[in-house]
Parts: structure tokens; C-alpha cells; sequence
């Protein structure tokens, strides 16, 4: 399954390792390129320069961002990459 993640938090750097152990295609995001650079390179990842660039394409978009404000700026860009069908976690 092709995953989406985005934020990478302390929360969301396990969250989406356990998805790449798992056998899943993850794309990830996070604010700080080189976190998710960092991430990508520990779990053969694929690093995403924007939202956008994450959830095209991806079955599953997964959020994991801790304040309001950013949750209100990912979840529109997010949902505009999705196809019908996909399924969002937020």
C-alpha cells in the first residue's frame, strides 16, 4: 500500500516506521527536510519537498501534526491530492 505521512514528530516518526517494517510504501513530509531526510534514509523512505507531493498518489494519507493551525494548513493541500477512495487519518 503507498502511505503518505506527514509530521514526524515524536509521534510520527514511530507511527510511520512501523508502516515501512510493515511492508508499506511510505512518502513522507515533515517541516524540517532533514528530518525527513534523516527518517528516509533509517526506514528506505521516499522524502516529499511539499504536502502536495506526499499524498499524490498514496492510498493513505496519514497526519500526525501537533497544532491547530498547521492541521488547518496540511488537511485542504492533502484532501486536494487525494483521489476518491483514499482513505485520511488526521
Amino acid at each position: 500500500m503507498r502511505v503518505a505521512f506527514i509530521g514526524l514528530g515524536v509521534m510520527g516518526w514511530p507511527m510511520a516506521g512501523h508502516l515501512a517494517r510493515a511492508g508499506h510504501a511510505v512518502r513522507v513530509f515533515n517541516r524540517s527536510p532533514e528530518k525527513a531526510v534523516r527518517w528516509a534514509d533509517a526506514h528506505n523512505g521516499v522524502v516529499c519537498r511539499s504536502v502536495m507531493d506526499a499524498a499524490e498518489g498514496c492510498e493513505v494519507v496519514a497526519l500526525c501534526v501537533g497544532n491547530d493551525d498547521d492541521v488547518r494548513a496540511v488537511v485542504p493541500v492533502a484532501l486536494d491530492a487525494a483521489a476518491p477512495g483514499d482513505v485520511f487519518l488526521a
